[in-house]
């Protein structure tokens, strides 16, 4: 079975920067992504990689984040620099699940960390 775990969220003031991780263990990957929601707001793709190769980001995070995958060490990794407090959310990583893709109900989600950035 997949098993997945973030770590990594925390407290930081705006322009700070965390790098979230996730372990990745029991099955082959080539999509991945982090999702993120905020209280009150719908959840919302923030990057992802497919194909292991591609990767594309929500415009607001572009340049700021960086998707990233150690398919050595199983870990997927979200570098996240120059935070804002827009950025306050908790923070999943998710896998597609043998036909439920990714970001569905059904796909592999992990129990979230949050992320806080706050003055």
């Amino acid at each position: 079975q997949v098993q997945l775990v973030e770590s990594g969220g925390g407290l930081v003031q705006p322009g700070g920067s965390l790098r979230l991780a996730c372990s990745a263990s029991g099955s082959m990957f080539r999509t991945m992504g982090w999702y993120r929601q905020a209280p009150g707001k719908q959840r919302e793709l923030v990057a992802f990689i497919s194909g292991l190769d591609t990767t594309t980001y929500l415009d607001s995070v572009k340049g700021r984040f960086t998707i990233s995958w150690d398919n050595a060490r199983k870990m997927m990794y979200l570098q996240m620099v120059n935070l804002k407090p827009e950025d306050t959310a908790i923070y999943y990583c998710n896998f597609p699940r043998d036909g439920h893709g990714l970001g569905t109900v059904n796909s592999y989600w992990g129990q979230g960390t949050q992320v806080t950035v706050s003055s």
